[in-house]
């Protein structure tokens, strides 16, 4: 399933669509530690995070994670914003809590 598909399964906003048609999601990580994250998402993993900055993006692309999803109503920053576009980079944002955006996408992935 793509990003932009479980946007739509999960009532996700699209914040930046980036690779969002072309990229298959193959798992869930939450962290907002952007040094775990580097170490620790696999590539196509969904990204959850309340870390809505330049940085979250610039560690986005170096997991190569599917796309990033903002939880609680977390906005990204204008660079961000920037930088995602440029990169290419998938952003979904959710009012849901980290745990609950989770569940609704292991749901729906059938993780």
């Amino acid at each position: 399933m793509t990003p932009i598909e479980l946007a739509k399964q999960c009532n996700f906003s699209v914040i930046n669509e980036g690779e969002g048609n072309d990229r298959q999601i193959d798992g869930v990580y939450c962290c907002d530690l952007l040094s775990i994250v580097m170490g620790r998402a696999k590539a196509n993993d969904l990204w959850i995070t309340v870390m809505g900055n330049l940085n979250t993006v610039a560690v986005a692309v170096l997991s190569d994670v599917s796309c990033i999803l903002l939880a609680e109503g977390v906005a990204m920053d204008d660079a961000g914003i920037q930088k995602a576009k440029q990169q290419d980079v998938c952003i979904l944002a959710t009012e849901q809590p980290v745990f609950e955006a989770a569940m609704c996408a292991a749901k729906v992935l059938s993780l």
